[in-house]
């Protein structure tokens, strides 16, 4: 009997010092790694600017391009963040070293993309991200490029609309037009004609000031008599305004130099308002069949 007794209490103590051993090892393994540097955290955004180009190739890929370096987690083994840029949303992932007040980051693009780099960047007083991203590709048109960023937090502001200083010209998608001038102020003087081929570019109205395409429901008479550029400018404000990063040269020239706009995701659809997708299928119908007038802008 005390044989018995003695066996089951030696169970007993064994499965209670397993019990503790299992409990020890699961707080162990939830244990993270202390985050640091949480205060440079978030957002920081400004221009990404050519540093080396391929001189021997036609350019293809604009000069500057707004970007938002995004930091999400800091540890001493690690730092991940994401990269938003011409119509590319890429996780990063890489390494920080201290020195003094300024903070050292190596961050990696995945390097499944072919437009995939690395980030190497300085954040000096917690104030100012300055560096340089190499791509990958070594036969990419644009190997390097630069950027000196300031932190900014992102807020859906469905009021925000466009500056009104300066014309809203589509430089990416000029046209050529031929023009027949006269130096004599008789027509029928012919051999005084001038025949010659001119630049031409679509400009947007005043419209797109004066219409709010994120709070108002718009109807068909408020579209109708617009330009086509009217319309798309119009449409993308609405996606501009819940940081979309624009894929195409024709839209980032209208928004990447605006203040308020802050590229942060490559896919927003779900954040439209019921008043934003209604504005939208409509303004899609009519950029269908609206024309656009043709002028000469110099650069």
């Amino acid at each position: 009997m005390k044989n018995l007794f003695y066996l089951l209490l030696s169970i007993v103590l064994f499965s209670c010092n397993s019990k503790e051993k299992k409990d020890l090892t699961q707080k162990i393994d939830n244990t993270q790694p202390e985050e640091i540097h949480t205060d440079l955290y978030g957002s920081w955004v400004g221009d990404f600017i050519v540093l080396e180009r391929d001189t021997t190739r036609p350019e293809s890929e604009m000069y500057s391009n707004k970007i938002n370096i995004v930091i999400k987690k800091i540890t001493a083994s690690e730092v991940l963040g994401q990269s938003v840029v011409a119509g590319n949303s890429r996780p990063l992932k890489g390494k920080v070293t201290t020195e003094g007040n300024t903070v050292h980051f190596v961050l990696n693009e995945p390097g499944d993309d072919k437009y995939d780099g690395v980030f190497d960047f300085e954040i000096k007083n917690d104030t100012l991200l300055v560096g340089t991203w190499t791509a990958n590709n070594t036969k990419k048109e644009v190997r390097k490029r630069k950027f000196e960023l300031y932190k900014k937090a992102f807020k859906y502001d469905p009021k925000v609309m466009l500056p009104e200083e300066g014309m809203y010209i589509d430089y990416q998608n000029p046209k050529e037009e031929q023009v027949t001038e006269s130096e004599s102020d008789n027509p029928e003087d012919a051999k005084e004609e001038e025949t010659y081929m001119t630049t031409v570019y679509r400009e947007a109205s005043e419209s797109i000031f004066k219409i709010n395409s994120s709070t108002k429901k718009l109807k068909e008479s408020d579209v109708k008599n617009l330009k086509k550029l009217d319309l798309e400018i119009l449409r993308n404000t609405i996606f501009a305004r819940h940081g979309l990063t624009f894929k195409t040269k024709t839209v980032r020239q209208f928004f990447d130099d605006v203040e308020w706009y802050i590229p942060v995701s490559d896919n927003v659809n779900n954040e439209l308002t019921e008043v934003e997708k209604e504005n939208v299928v409509l303004l899609k119908r009519f950029e269908k069949y609206a024309e656009d007038n043709y002028d000469s802008f110099g650069r």
